[in-house]
């Protein structure tokens, strides 16, 4: 308990990223947050009102540290409920610290990563939920994952959950009086009602679940391996998707024996570009090392390129490459490369193979390739007030209440006593309450806002 953190003291931290700008801000929240900063203030902040700026100097006894524009938030409407003030100062690294350092001296606190949101979250201003998309929207990468993150920051499914959840609760009450009248035989609970009420609670949650799939690829991006045997050109199509040198380009094959990561956007969706070594039998202990690292890897892709060398593949070796492919499981896409190295006659023989033919080398027919990439990933544009689920944690909470309100249906179908239907209206309840924040764990709390950035 000693390692908990204190959500009454006042707490600083540095707003806006370490490194020289025009401008930076500083936050503090906590009761003397306003009577603190004012004591270093040429104006007394203690009479100023909410939401209003006011411009002044900071000064530590006569050391001027800056000229800086100081904004009140009084509580309760503040991002943290709490009394909180923000300086906005010059950019200088120096300058921040300076700031930072003469309130911790003075009984401030440095915040932990994420705690103004915790405090949010702690204090009732937003939901559990609502404090995740926090972070996604700050590390939103594409559009579409920034507009997802809006759409739950700004209440979106949890709000109905939690207005299901709470008609929920008072049928779990109910079903509790029973059993504290288990002798009287009287019903309290309509199970006819609580039926009907769980009958539509169970669509809802399979809608939400459903979107499950979209929602992690616009979040977390499609991890995308490209793969093939040495010198088929992996290299040079990454560098070529990148439009930049990112990979080491050789004639001589087994030059690339660790994986490469980069990432681009197309069509609204991040893509994961994975560069892996080529696929062969080989003796070289570390090359061995790749080949292995290049098939998990392919096993954990959403999609693999297989690029083809087609100056020195056949089909029937493409057609058992293929059927390893297929054994996997994983959407795949045949890329024939190197078509500038054959002439049309030499083309002739890859007819009617499934293919998309390319020169990663030239740079040609990429956006055929970038095409059929995307028809893998047909998701549609996510507009404002969308309903969509982005967080595995959410996900797997999801199910589970699923099959504890499926329990219930069976239960009452099955006429089950009083306490075991409670048992699993409670489990239902339980679920639904881990998406909210209303069931929580300080270890959840802490594996949640640790993502944070410290300021946020």
């Amino acid at each position: 308990m000693a390692n908990l953190p204190d959500h009454t003291d006042t707490i600083i931290a540095p707003a806006t990223p370490p490194g020289t700008s025009a401008l930076a801000v500083i936050r503090l929240s906590g009761d003397r947050a306003i009577s603190l900063v004012s004591d270093f203030f040429s104006h007394d902040l203690t009479r100023t009102p909410s939401h209003r700026a006011r411009l002044g100097i900071l000064k530590d006894g006569e050391r001027i540290i800056d000229e800086v524009v100081i904004t009140v938030f009084r509580k309760p409407k503040s991002y943290t409920r709490e009394d909180l003030v923000e300086i906005s100062c010059h950019g200088s690294p120096v300058v921040v610290r300076e700031i930072v350092n003469l309130f911790i001296r003075h009984g401030a606190r440095m915040a932990r990563p994420g705690e103004f949101t915790r405090r949010a979250f702690l204090n009732g201003r937003i939901d559990l939920a609502q404090a995740e998309a926090v972070a996604d929207v700050i590390h939103a990468e594409t559009e579409m994952a920034r507009q997802a993150a809006i759409n739950q920051m700004r209440s979106g499914y949890p709000a109905e959950l939690a207005r299901l959840r709470e008609q929920l609760i008072e049928f779990a009450s109910l079903v509790e009086l029973e059993l504290d009248f288990g002798e009287e035989d009287v019903e309290f609970a309509k199970r006819d009602e609580l039926k009907k009420l769980v009958e539509q609670i169970i669509p809802f949650i399979n809608m939400l679940a459903s979107t499950f799939a979209a929602g992690n690829v616009i979040k977390n991006g499609v991890p995308t391996v490209i793969a093939g045997k040495p010198n088929a050109g992996k290299s040079t199509l990454l560098n070529a998707l990148l439009n930049e040198d990112r990979a080491i380009v050789s004639d001589i094959p087994g030059t690339t024996r660790d994986t490469i990561e980069d990432e681009i956007t197309l069509g609204g969706l991040l893509f994961r570009f994975i560069d892996t070594a080529g696929l062969r039998p080989t003796t070289d202990a570390i090359e061995a090392q790749g080949v292995e690292r290049t098939r998990q890897y392919m096993k954990r892709a959403s999609l693999i390129l297989y690029l083809i060398d087609l100056t020195q593949a056949t089909p029937p070796e493409v057609h058992e490459q293929e059927q390893e492919l297929k054994a996997l499981n994983i959407p795949y896409i045949l890329v024939g490369n190197k078509t500038d190295k054959l002439r049309p006659d030499e083309l002739e023989k890859w007819k009617g193979f499934p293919m998309v033919f390319i020169s990663a080398s030239q740079k040609t027919n990429l956006d055929e390739l970038k095409n059929r990439i995307l028809e893998h990933f047909q998701i549609p544009e996510v507009r404002s007030g969308d309903v969509i689920v982005t967080n595995a944690r959410h996900y797997q909470s999801l199910l589970e209440t699923r099959a504890a309100l499926q329990r219930v249906l069976n239960g009452l179908a099955k006429n089950i006593s009083g306490d075991l239907l409670a048992q699993d209206i409670r489990q239902a309840l339980h679920h639904l309450g881990e998406i909210t924040g209303t069931i929580t764990t300080e270890h959840l709390l802490d594996s949640i806002f640790s993502r944070f950035c410290i300021g946020k």
